[in-house]
């Protein structure tokens, strides 16, 4: 049946051009030096006529079946096959693969490795960004596209780190995935809510370990903060405010950037993938991507996950009821704002959170979260000193309850009781606080721990049933900015309930031809 379902696909056009089937269906006779791509996005063509015997068809036809089928699939044939992810004893390593290896992914990868795992596979369409990764792991084979790799190498590989722009996120997880490799994406987890609803299906499917690199989560300030608001030392929560200063790359930017020459070692059409082409420039790679639309998610898509986390998770914020934009400015289709102020509505619910680990329901009432980029912040409140910084200052969050304000930074770090003087008098209970939930244990902190997680089967502290319900939250404000109206969510049904023209299109936006998610 594979066979059959494969066949049509492998004749036609498999990947992102008609002339790279060859690539796909003849790979192991490629000369080796036709293997590395050419630059300027150009698919390699096999330097010799290439023809595919029935041996060869049933070879390429099972180990491309899994990676057609998600995020590279071309032809419509749906997988029902179902590839168990990998388990390793704790003491061997894992083969790792980067798609991405320069700037975040850099990090990514060398925290991870630690000189503990094996780095087997690099791709990165922009090798100049990613040189620093090439050549650190010089022994890891180099790839221009995530396909490309997985496709060779997937026999080889455990596990994948995805840390490449957001809009490539989900279909390189995806795909990863759908051969039973484990996946730590880079936040957001996915530029839109459709792409984030299809990774949590996959991660259940699959059985595979996840996480997202929000970092934050597992640092033992976040649990401080959530028991400190558990144990009601505000009181109820109703109203949150959470600030960042970013955006620090451009944004406000109405019309696309004029065409530039593409550079040697830049294969354009390769990090363009799924959104609408369009001509190279340097204001959008390798690091302006985040504020344009249709590669990114904004201040609030790269920050809200670190930022909100704390508020999210204390507070369980996976219900909203309605989004809106208060106000921004420089508004546009191509870029988020340069300021912006979004308000989130939530309705009493059952903590998901707070009962599981006090044991009991634990319903909290109604609670408005407003949310603030590009430097606007909310005003002090009354009785706490100008000179009294809140938050991290330039980022972080105030909590106002019932019985008084809670203020918390970045990562849920110095989560304290202002102003200042009734912390003092509330310093024994904050001492006191009973440790509930679980700490990361493992050394190297979140990243390993996403190793560890391969390994043992045991989850990740931001694994995607956590992190999926936290990146469409957060992406639900990216709707009502794009929009410029108010948005009534249905969380149950996972819906838009009000008419917001266009909505629909962000929600699931159409992919560029030939790439398919699902």
């Amino acid at each position: 049946m594979l066979l059959l379902c494969n066949r049509i696909p492998v004749k036609r056009r498999c990947l992102a051009e008609e002339r790279y089937t060859s690539r796909l269906c003849g790979w192991r006779e490629c000369p080796a030096e036709s293997r590395d791509p050419p630059a300027r996005g150009e698919a390699t063509i096999c330097k010799r006529k290439q023809t595919m015997s029935e041996k060869n068809h049933r070879h390429i036809s099972r180990r491309t079946f899994f990676f057609m089928s998600g995020a590279a699939a071309l032809a419509g044939c749906a997988t029902t096959a179902k590839k168990p992810s990998i388990r390793i004893s704790a003491n061997e390593r894992l083969n790792i693969a980067g798609v991405g290896c320069g700037g975040q992914a850099f990090g990514d990868l060398n925290d991870i490795i630690r000189n503990q795992e094996n780095c087997v596979a690099l791709c990165d369409p922009d090798w100049e960004q990613g040189k620093n990764g090439f050549q650190k792991w010089s022994g890891a084979a180099k790839y221009r596209d995530y396909r490309e790799m997985l496709d060779k190498e997937h026999n080889n590989i455990d596990a994948v780190v995805v840390a490449c722009p957001d809009h490539m996120h989900a279909p390189a997880a995806l795909a990863a995935m759908e051969l039973g490799k484990h996946v730590y994406v880079e936040k957001p987890l996915t530029r839109t809510i459709y792409e984030a609803d299809v990774l949590l299906k996959a991660a259940r499917r699959y059985k595979v370990a996840t996480q997202m690199g929000n970092q934050g989560h597992s640092g033992d300030g976040v649990r401080r903060m959530c028991e400190a608001v558990w144990a009601g030392l505000a009181g109820d929560i109703t109203e949150v405010h959470i600030w960042t200063d970013r955006p620090i790359w451009p944004q406000g930017i109405p019309e696309p950037l004029p065409e530039q020459p593409v550079p040697d070692t830049m294969a354009w059409d390769v990090w363009i993938g799924v959104a609408p082409m369009r001509p190279y420039n340097k204001g959008y790679a390798p690091f302006n991507w985040r504020g344009w639309w249709d590669f990114g998610c904004g201040a609030l898509g790269d920050m809200a996950c670190h930022i909100m986390d704390p508020a999210y998770w204390a507070l369980d914020l996976s219900t909203p009821t309605s989004v809106e934009c208060l106000k921004q400015e420089n508004a546009n289709k191509q870029t988020g704002p340069t300021k912006a102020l979004v308000k989130y509505e939530f309705p009493q619910r059952v903590n998901q959170y707070a009962s599981k680990y006090l044991g009991k329901d634990i319903t909290m009432p109604p609670v408005v979260v407003y949310w603030y980029e590009g430097g606007w912040q909310p005003e002090r409140p009354a009785g706490v000193p100008a000179d009294e910084k809140l938050g991290d200052g330039d980022n972080g969050s105030l909590f106002v309850g019932t019985k008084g304000l809670l203020t918390t930074g970045c990562y849920g770090d110095d989560t304290r009781l202002v102003p200042a003087s009734v912390m003092e008098s509330n310093k024994e209970a904050f001492q006191k606080l009973e440790k509930i939930i679980p700490r990361v244990e493992t050394p190297g902190g979140h990243r390993r721990d996403w190793v560890r997680a391969c390994k043992e089967g045991t989850p990740s502290a931001s694994n995607f049933e956590y992190a999926v319900p936290l990146t469409k939250t957060v992406l639900l404000g990216n709707l009502a900015m794009q929009t410029g109206q108010k948005v009534y969510w249905d969380a149950a049904n996972d819906r838009v309930t009000n008419n917001v023209p266009g909505v629909e299109a962000l929600i699931k936006p159409d992919y560029r031809a030939p790439y398919k998610l699902g």
